[in-house]
């Protein structure tokens, strides 16, 4: 009887040891099925290719670092006037890198980016152009719709997040690209941009220099004031396509618009004038989130030339930070008196990118 006692007993005692061993393992396995952490892609720079009007042009995609198989917010990086490649230099003496700077910024804060080699410059090259003589605005433009949508086509780009980050004469062209392509970007930032028409900007940038020659006494009142009459009539006659006459201006300024009316740059200048940025930025989509920056150390685009451009923005009610002026800020996003060589942004400018893209930092931080 013990001994059938005892067995009983080691049965209950064998029953109980098993369902306890059966409520420990369970949690091991759920732990175990835990989904593991998605791995971290870490950033790249990659060489790409994209036709446009039956020309190669190539450029860099920065990618930064971010969760495999996630979505990036994307920017076209669009570069000043001149020949100005990817990285917005023209090599060798000016090499400021204000589009590689761009592309560091924004990467900061997850946003993919593609800078590109345009007409003239890098591997590029004219292409189908030869050379600067036929090139015309247009031409430009089309570059950078091929580019946005060779963007827009990446991997790793969000569609729904497509943006135009344009400096300078990149200003104007964001805003011609926003209008071409059909499907809208989500944000522009227009960067010390062109504002006004193209030769209504020369005029009073060749005028701010002759009134800084004045006040340092190189020149008397009365020659700068000649010299901004002749400067006007050129342009009349450029525009009125009447032979230009440069003859009394200084020897600097007279090269300087025959060089600009001239041969080589004629048919770009006259398409470029034809644009007037205010009467562009009102085909923009209602809601863009829109970034414009003034510097007030900024002789090429100073903020006195900013308003219509903004009550054209705000005509279509963006969204956005809107107009952020830079204090002291010349017009490479430099502090007044840095050379121009130096590679590097000021920090308010930095901040104003940085707000930008606040929406799609938060979108892409996880």
């Amino acid at each position: 009887m013990r001994w059938r006692n005892s067995s009983w007993r080691h049965r209950v005692l064998a029953a109980l040891l098993a369902a306890v061993a059966a409520t420990t393992v369970a949690p091991v396995a759920q732990a175990t099925a835990a989904p593991r952490p998605v791995p971290l892609v870490p950033a790249a720079d990659r060489e790409i290719r994209f036709t446009a009007d039956g020309s190669t042009a190539y450029g860099t995609v920065h990618i930064p670092a971010h969760r495999a198989g996630h979505r990036l917010a994307a920017a076209l990086l669009l570069p000043g006037s001149g020949l100005t490649d990817r990285d917005g230099d023209e090599p060798p003496a000016f090499t400021p890198h204000t589009l590689a700077l761009f592309a560091d910024t924004l990467g900061d804060d997850g946003v993919m980016s593609l800078r590109f080699d345009k007409y003239g410059t890098g591997r590029t090259g004219w292409g189908r152009y030869r050379n600067s003589d036929h090139i015309d605005l247009a031409a430009f433009t089309g570059q950078a719709v091929a580019a946005y949508d060779a963007l827009r086509a990446q991997p790793e780009a969000d569609p729904s997040a497509m943006l135009i980050v344009g400096h300078s004469e990149g200003g104007l062209q964001a805003l011609l690209v926003d209008r071409a392509v059909p499907a809208k970007p989500a944000g522009l930032a227009l960067i010390a941009p062109q504002d006004t028409r193209l030769l209504d900007a020369i005029d009073y940038q060749l005028a701010g220099q002759l009134d800084q020659a004045v006040a340092v006494g190189q020149l008397s009142v009365e020659q700068a004031a000649l010299n901004k009459a002749g400067v006007r009539r050129a342009i009349a006659d450029f525009r009125a396509h009447r032979p230009v006459d440069t003859s009394g201006l200084l020897p600097s300024i007279a090269s300087f618009l025959g060089a600009l009316f001239g041969p080589h740059n004629a048919v770009f200048v006259r398409s470029d004038d034809a644009d007037y940025p205010p009467d562009i930025a009102r085909s923009i989509a209602h809601r863009t989130r829109a970034l414009v920056t003034c510097g007030t150390a900024d002789t090429n685009v100073p903020c006195r030339t900013t308003p219509p451009l903004l009550a054209a923005l705000a005509s279509t009610r963006t969204t956005g930070p809107g107009l952020r002026v830079l204090p002291g800020i010349d017009h490479l996003l430099h502090p007044a008196g840095t050379p121009a060589n130096d590679r590097s942004l000021a920090p308010a400018a930095r901040r104003a990118l940085y707000d930008f893209v606040r929406p799609w930092r938060q979108l892409t931080a996880s």
